[in-house]
């Protein structure tokens, strides 16, 4: 094995890697208490009597997870082990080695300056995999994190073509799929990676290529622990490489931390990795509090369905709504994102009144924005903003606004012109200099429309009956039967409930730091809704239509603890 792989760590080194910059701004080390935390997972799944093993780490770094490997390994008993490193970071690499070889005397060290995903697809396209002794018993691995539109439109399809990855890339998907290559039959990873391909739409292709690879044996969610320094919720994974037959396999282990605000009594840890030892409300020695559950991986029964974390009383609870839920909220409407100008400091503005009046865009309209944001009815009385927006309707039909029509347009958008043409993207796909990127039916707006909140720590919805156009930074939906809106206040009371929260973390649990949650399309269309024909529904939208007229007030907040009742019972569930 060694020859061979120096040849081609070799020829690698000699050749311009176009990640490498790409990978130095994607890599968050690992903590130490981590990898030791990863590599005892690892080890203890090793089967008795393993003996010289050959273990890699493909985003080496300072060499934090090897060594954690190691040190394990040697308290097993095993120290005749050939490790095997690749990183584009010269100076991490360096360290890496020195401290390997300091600790490790009998083990073989070969880390290379070089690209693990190149170096995947030489051993395909060589003669490096006709040899099993090629292959790796274990892979330790933290890939680095860069996502589409940092590794650039080339690179990312250059990624999804040799890796069949589909959607939006990231390189660490690329790295997943690339062990899963490298490893031998029943081989062990242990994965640090971002939790949010277990929940995203961009991750569907991930999900299911690492079921066609792997059998998971255990998968760790540590949400919003903040473990790494950067924004990054971290996920650990336990997998085991398939031998290419198709058997029945146990489900894999699911253990989910994440900040609680729960008071009562919790168990004091030292921190967050002891608490995974835990279950229920724990408190670290800093004050932090997390809640921590077992169970079940659930991926679902097709790739697009999220993986989430299945327990009795959880499945149970699911259940219980599902017998009790007559249609969702995608059955209403379809739901949309509010338009983007990728331009904003042109056409949105909220110091328009310093314009005269004989100056004001025809074409002026009034914009909902998260920044108006509240339950059942945006607080417009602090609405100042307004886009010039240079789309009509004709016939039905979205077109582009004729700007000869609407002189003070023109003139605006004139003044703007510049600007607006450095947009090149907006010229190449054979629009007209001063559209929006994004827009939207413009005959739609005049309807009652459901606005929320994209991230959120509590959900924030409204009905907006002023005919706004609504930003970017919020989704919105118009009923079907545009005659008929009681479906969209029935829509606005389960999404304002306190139900819909735990149903949101126990569907689809993709939360953010601090408990925020992602409410996007994915996820709001799949929100249930009780019949809108049975007593308690009526009454629901009785009571949603009263706290509209009174909000804010305290009256309001009087009505909506009646109507939140109300929703959960319509689900055949308390509070």
């Amino acid at each position: 094995m060694r020859s061979n792989l120096r040849s081609v760590a070799r020829d690698n080194a000699t050749r311009h890697h176009s990640v490498e910059a790409l990978k130095t701004d994607g890599v968050h080390y690992t903590p130490g208490h981590l990898a030791d935390f990863v590599a005892a997972q690892i080890v203890n799944r090793l089967a008795s009597g393993s003996q010289r093993l050959a273990v890699c780490d493909p985003a080496t770094g300072d060499g934090e997870l090897l060594v954690a490997l190691l040190r394990a390994l040697a308290k097993r008993g095993i120290r005749d082990v050939e490790v095997f490193g690749f990183d584009l970071n010269a100076a991490s690499l360096a360290t890496a080695d020195s401290r390997l070889r300091s600790e490790f005397r009998e083990a073989t060290i070969q880390l290379y300056h070089s690209d693990f995903l190149r170096f995947v697809l030489d051993l395909q396209t060589g003669t490096l995999f006709e040899s099993e002794g090629l292959l790796f018993d274990i892979v330790i691995a933290n890939p680095p994190y860069v996502r589409t539109q940092v590794m650039g439109a080339t690179q990312a399809q250059d990624l999804s073509l040799q890796f069949g990855l589909n959607g939006r890339v990231d390189l660490y998907h690329a790295f997943l799929l690339g062990i899963g290559r490298v490893l031998k039959p029943h081989a062990l990873a242990g994965v640090i990676v971002s939790n949010r391909f277990m929940t995203t739409k961009s991750g569907a292709s991930v999900r299911h290529d690492l079921l066609e690879q792997f059998n998971p044996l255990h998968v760790w969610d540590l949400g919003d622990t903040k473990l790494f320094t950067a924004a990054v919720l971290p996920a650990v994974m336990l997998l085991e490489r398939k031998d290419g037959q198709s058997i029945a396999f146990e489900p894999a282990r699911f253990t989910s931390i994440y900040s609680s605000k729960q008071d009562g009594h919790a168990l004091v840890v030292e921190n967050p990795i002891e608490a995974l030892k835990q279950n229920g409300l724990v408190q670290t020695c800093d004050g932090d509090r997390f809640s921590v559950e077992h169970g079940l991986l659930d991926p679902g029964r097709s790739a697009d369905d999220v993986w989430r974390l299945s327990t009795e009383n959880g499945d149970a609870w699911l259940q219980t709504v599902a017998a009790h839920t007559w249609g969702v909220f995608g059955d209403v409407g379809k739901i949309r994102v509010g338009v983007k100008t990728t331009a904003d400091k042109v056409f949105i503005r909220k110091d328009w009144n310093k314009l005269d009046s004989s100056e004001l865009p025809e074409l002026l309209r009034p914009l909902t924005t998260h920044h108006i944001a509240r339950r059942f009815r945006a607080d417009s009385t602090s609405n100042t903003r307004a886009i010039v927006y240079p789309h009509v309707a004709i016939d039905g039909k979205r077109a582009v606004a004729n700007l000869d029509e609407y002189p003070n347009t023109k003139c605006y958008l004139e003044s703007h012109r510049e600007e607006l043409e450095s947009r090149t993207y907006v010229i190449e796909g054979g629009r007209k200099w001063f559209e929006v990127w994004v827009p939207q039916d413009p005959e739609a707006w005049q309807y009652p429309k459901l606005v929320f909140r994209d991230i959120s720590e509590e959900p924030t919805f409204w009905l907006d009956l002023e005919g706004t156009i609504v930003n970017g930074d919020c989704y919105w939906m118009i009923s079907k039967n545009h005659a008929d809106d009681e479906l969209l206040w029935l829509a606005l009371a389960v999404g304002n409930s306190t139900f819909i929260e735990a149903f949101y973390d126990r569907r689809f649990n993709n939360k953010l730091y601090s408990g925020r949650r992602r409410f996007m399309t994915q996820y709001v269309e799949q929100f249930p809704l009780p019949d809108p024909a049975q007593d308690e529904s009526k009454a629901i939208i009785r009571l949603a239509k009263q706290i509209y007229e009174f909000t804010p007030s305290t009256e309001a907040d009087e009505l909506f603890r009646e109507l939140d009742r109300l929703v959960w019972a319509a689900f055949g569930l308390t509070s």
